[in-house]
């Protein structure tokens, strides 16, 4: 029989950061007949979801669920808390801050925002000077990428609120947590975040298809208030339905139950543990970055990810080659660099159903793929992962190493 040389064998490394591969039991729990979305046996569903999703924003606020994409999660935070002109503070911290910006802007919004470059996470302290100088409170939101999928920094949530609060501004907090919900901690109700933004396809361990918003009592309150045009975002049309379990459209159902299936996996290992695994595969990520002698995009260290790590290329090569050449010999898919960082980095994804074993076959295949594609390194990125998850097995690292 002829050969089929387009099969490759084995799984195809996925190590973009989101989607991520989508695990055995939650690919089963999707696999259902399509039920009816008014019946009983949905309402249970549905109710359940509703419900237990609470648990992965840390929040006892309501969790809108959406049948979209992060983006539409991210024009429902806009469009129903925010009036045609209302002015929104937010920080540059990569491409998809600067998404959110536009959208913020072709909205009929008024955004101001706080440059960077893009190095590191959200300044607190720009924030909280920006506001203190907003005498007459013409900022009605502030708007943060908690992990900023670009990048690999991360901006610390808890100090921004702090900053609002200190000085003295009635400002909404919108957070987006696409690619960090599930995977580095994050607490909606403890950190006074008003609209958590989300997406399935990340830490969740779904595929693309679901969004949500988290929603504070005085984002809800806002609402009432705002008059930028929704239907399909609408918290208003959406909260009643779901009260009983139900959505006012149809929703994706067999979404619903991947979803399901994802918050049992969550709790099983315990959130906790899981916050840990990512920290640990991260850490082990950026040691074999040092050890090959090339540089963590990500410049101010308390802002690392945990869900992805961007690499530097030294100059006069294109990471997108390198990425190309990687994909070619060892099946291995690498995050690419986005706008201004296009051919200038590639993106290491650490997040979603991962253990140790699949982090150092991802770690091979990149530094296999440098020595390929001519990428000037060091040898022993690999045997310094493993140095670092075999001291975390013996318990030999202090819970902050990892």
């Amino acid at each position: 029989m002829p050969s089929n040389t387009a099969r490759v064998a084995g799984r195809h490394f996925l190590q973009i950061p989101g989607p991520t591969p989508v695990p055995d039991r939650i690919l089963r729990a999707m696999d259902m007949p399509v039920l009816d979305h008014r019946g009983p046996e949905f309402q249970k569903l549905g109710r359940r979801v509703l419900e237990n999703v609470k648990t992965i924003f840390k929040t006892r606020a309501p969790v809108v669920i959406y049948p979209a994409s992060g983006t539409g999660a991210w024009e429902a935070a806009l469009a129903n808390c925010l009036s045609p002109g209302d002015r929104v503070l937010m920080y540059e911290t990569g491409h998809f801050a600067t998404l959110w910006r536009n959208m913020a802007g072709k909205l009929g919004l008024d955004p101001v925002f706080i440059g960077s470059d893009w190095r590191q996470g959200a300044d607190p302290e720009a924030i909280g000077a920006a506001l203190a100088e907003d005498k007459a409170h013409a900022i009605k939101a502030v708007c943060v990428v908690h992990n900023e999928t670009s990048t690999g920094c991360v901006s610390p949530i808890a100090k921004v609120r702090k900053a609002i609060d200190q000085a003295n501004h009635p400002a909404l907090l919108l957070v987006d947590t696409i690619s960090s919900l599930a995977s580095i901690d994050y607490r909606h109700d403890e950190w006074g975040v008003d609209v958590t933004v989300a997406g399935s396809q990340k830490g969740l361990m779904l595929p693309p298809g679901l969004s949500f918003n988290a929603v504070s009592e005085k984002a809800l309150a806002a609402a009432r208030a705002a008059r930028l045009p929704k239907l399909f975002w609408s918290w208003e049309e959406m909260l009643p339905a779901n009260r009983n379990g139900y959505f006012p459209y149809t929703p994706a159902t067999n979404l619903l139950y991947g979803l399901d299936a994802a918050i049992d996996m969550l709790h099983e290992e315990g959130l906790e543990n899981v916050f840990a695994r990512h920290d640990r595969h991260a850490a082990a990520t950026r040691a074999a970055v040092e050890a090959w002698g090339l540089e963590v995009l990500c410049r101010v260290p308390e802002h690392y990810s945990s869900s992805l790590t961007a690499v530097l290329v030294p100059d006069g090569h294109d990471a997108d080659a390198f990425r190309a050449r990687a994909l070619e010999a060892f099946d291995i898919s690498l995050g690419t660099g986005l706008t201004r960082l296009a051919g200038k980095v590639f993106r290491i994804g650490h997040l979603g159903d991962t253990n140790d074993l699949t982090i150092l076959g991802a770690l091979a295949g990149v530094e296999m793929g440098l020595e390929l594609a001519g990428i000037p390194h060091r040898k022993g990125g690999v045997a310094a992962a493993m140095a670092h998850f075999a001291a975390a097995a013996k318990g030999a690292l202090p819970r902050a190493a990892e």
